[in-house]
């Protein structure tokens, strides 16, 4: 394919549950400082969409024009030598009924577009994916990547207990607290049987992981292995821990497992403050006292659901 001159804009689509919302908009704001209902964002950030258990798909713009006819035109230059392409039409759920393009429209555009290309168009097995969507008054067209769903290989661990966090949570916590991972050094000090362990190193966070209680250390270790990753799970409390992390991630321990006290719970975030730039907190209490107490301040915060069981996550300084 020709070299064409990148927009440094890219376009990126998402689908959560209403359970998920709150959490997916976290998500986003950590990722891109801005969130949106509207399931459609555009960002000069760039993000793998596979990180992320909300985003469907990303479209790094080649061109973009207030028409289409504007990106009719500016695809004349696309010449693909021998690599085979497809142009897909990207699928928004919720856009207003007026904005919308009935399917055989869609087909019709992609075919259209795909004639223009210069190239032999491959529907089923294409070396490179187009991507074109309206969004906010405007059409962009480029590189199309369709996002995989890493987490789903992650569902079923050697070893589990059935208050740990979901891997789609998990995934969607790690990213809050560690959205760019190039030079952060991240710790899950309480880190139980360590979902979030895996999610963070799947996506190549430098994160080490430690806790109190030796079973569920060996079965951290034992789950990290399972899935090819290779990471350090230490034993200890996290009052021992002596090195200094830009990222803390704390799913705060309540379950049989823990006995967990709220006396515990203040100790276990006065402990993190001296090594943490940022701590993330999962929580199924309000705990915003305990948080103050320990010296953070709450910059964010959102519910992750699911049916009437809710955790809090909070973002600290």
């Amino acid at each position: 394919m020709n070299q064409l001159a990148q927009t440094g804009e890219f376009i990126y689509t998402y689908a959560y549950t209403p359970d998920e919302e709150s959490l997916c908009h976290l998500e986003m704001r950590s990722f891109f400082g801005i969130d949106t209902h509207s399931k459609i964002l555009k960002s000069s950030i760039d993000i793998n969409p596979s990180r992320s258990p909300f985003m469907k798909e990303r479209i790094e713009v080649l061109f973009d024009g207030d028409e289409l006819t504007d990106i009719v035109k500016q695809v004349e230059v696309i010449k693909m030598n021998n690599t085979t392409f497809k142009v897909i039409f990207v699928k928004i759920n919720d856009l207003a009924t007026a904005k919308k393009v009935e399917y055989q429209q869609k087909r019709d555009i992609e075919r259209d577009i795909g004639m223009i290309i210069e190239g032999e168009a491959d529907v089923h097995h294409p070396d490179v994916t187009f991507g074109l969507v309206p969004f906010d008054g405007r059409w962009y067209f480029g590189k199309y990547m369709k996002s995989e769903p890493v987490w789903l290989r992650h569902l079923k661990k050697p070893r589990e207990y059935s208050t740990a966090l979901s891997t789609r949570v998990a995934r969607a916590v790690a990213n809050i607290a560690v959205p760019i991972p190039e030079g952060v050094k991240a710790i899950d000090p309480c880190c139980g049987i360590g979902t979030v362990l895996v999610e963070a190193l799947s996506m190549g966070i430098d994160i080490v992981g430690r806790d109190i209680n030796p079973l569920v250390v060996l079965g951290s270790r034992e789950n990290i292995a399972h899935f090819g990753l290779t990471g350090e799970v230490d034993l200890g409390p996290i009052a021992e821990v002596t090195k200094n992390y830009d990222a803390t991630i704390i799913d705060m321990p309540y379950n049989l497992y823990t006995h967990a006290t709220p006396e515990d719970q203040l100790s276990i975030l006065k402990n993190a403050r001296p090594f943490s730039k940022k701590l993330v907190v999962v929580t199924i209490d309000n705990i915003d006292h305990m948080i103050i107490e320990a010296g953070f301040n709450i910059i964010d915060r959102c519910v992750a659901k699911k049916g009437i069981f809710s955790r809090e996550i909070l973002v600290c300084k």
